[in-house]
Formats: structure tokens, C-alpha cells, sequence
């Protein structure tokens, strides 16, 4: 478990200098969402509501958390696989910088094929693709490295979350027909949330 402390370090340190821009945006797009509801006397499906919110909250996240300048470092690697290969296999650096680049980008692989609908791999392959190169290249400029090993770990999680999504839609089409209604979803949804809550929570308070 000691090799998931930088893991831990880093989304605490992460939450504490972004929590009063989550705070501010979680108000806006609750406040905004409701009040089109209202206006416009739309039908409440709130299992999506919340998976927006909770994709936005992520990107928000994501943003900091690739280009902040605090504890980083510079330089740049136009070689592939050759910071990867100076992280022993088990040990803390390897997996921050290793698992960690795969693991970061996971949940943008999802979030982006169920935006576009993704049915191929290159639906989400190519965007994360220039995403991650358009992040490095701003990461160089503000005084970060640099990093082509970034870019494939990147894109490899975000094919492991296309991967992810296309396994649950294709469970989904396999539900018996009560387990395809609203209330499950909302149910899901809604302990989705709740353990997104403990989850920060627990980042939150708990020390190293």
C-alpha cells in the first residue's frame, strides 16, 4: 500500500488547491441545470445529470492537475520508452509516473465515448491523442517537461476507459428489461456519487 502514497499525496494536494473552483462550478451547473428543468418543464433523468457533473468536475481536475507548475519538473523526452525504462517494476516511482499517466486518463476515455458515441478505437485514440501532445507541449512552454512516454501512457488509459465503456454497453444490452429503467440508473448513479464523496473525503482527512 506504501506505493500508493504518492497517489494520495497527489489528489490531496490536488483537492486543497482546487476545492473553492469545484465548489463555485458544482453550485453553477446544479443552479443552471435546475432552473432549465424548471423553465422549460423538462423530464428529470438524473442518473445523467449527475455523470455530467461528475465528468465536469473530472476535466476541471485534469486541467490542474496537468498544468500546474508546482512540483514539477523540466526538460523534455523525445524518446520513446526511455523514462519509463529508468522506473523499476513495483516501486513508488513507477507506479506515480507510470500507473499514474495510464490511470489519470481512464476515466477521460470513458467520459469522451459516451459523449461521441464512440464505436471505434480511433474515436477516442486520435482526440486523447492530441489532447495529451497539445497538454505537453503547454506543460514545455509554462517551464514543465516535456515528455513523449506521457503521450502513450495517456492514450493507452484512455483506451482502457473505451475499453470500459463498450464492456458496459455491451452488458447493458443484456439487462432484463427492469434493470433498463430510469430507477436503476438513478440508483446507480446516486451510490456512484455517494462513494465519490467518500472517496474525496477520505483523501481529504486522512494522513500519511
Amino acid at each position: 500500500m506504501s506505493n500508493l502514497s504518492p497517489f494520495h499525496s497527489t489528489l490531496k494536494w490536488a483537492l486543497e488547491s482546487t476545492w473553492p473552483m469545484l465548489a463555485l462550478f458544482i453550485v453553477v451547473i446544479t443552479i443552471s441545470r435546475i432552473s432549465y428543468i424548471v423553465i422549460n418543464k423538462k423530464k428529470v433523468l438524473l442518473y445523467k445529470d449527475i455523470f455530467v457533473l461528475l465528468s465536469v468536475l473530472y476535466l476541471l481536475m485534469l486541467y490542474f492537475m496537468l498544468l500546474s507548475t508546482e512540483f514539477s519538473s523540466s526538460g523534455s523526452n523525445l524518446y520513446l520508452f526511455r523514462e519509463m525504462a529508468r522506473y523499476k517494476i513495483g516501486s513508488k516511482s513507477f507506479f506515480y509516473n507510470v500507473i499514474g499517466n495510464i490511470a489519470l486518463f481512464v476515466p477521460f476515455g470513458f467520459i469522451l465515448s459516451y459523449f461521441v458515441k464512440a464505436r471505434k478505437i480511433k474515436h477516442v485514440v486520435i482526440p486523447t491523442f492530441i489532447v495529451s501532445l497539445s497538454a505537453e507541449l503547454i506543460q514545455y512552454q509554462i517551464g514543465r517537461a516535456f515528455d513523449v512516454d506521457d503521450i502513450l501512457l495517456n492514450t493507452m488509459g484512455a483506451l482502457i476507459g473505451f475499453m470500459i465503456f463498450i464492456s458496459l454497453r455491451e452488458i447493458k444490452s443484456k439487462l432484463p428489461d427492469v434493470l433498463k429503467r430510469n430507477w436503476f440508473y438513478n440508483t446507480l448513479s446516486i451510490l456512484m456519487l455517494i462513494g465519490v464523496i467518500v472517496l474525496i473525503i477520505s483523501i481529504w482527512l486522512v494522513k500519511l
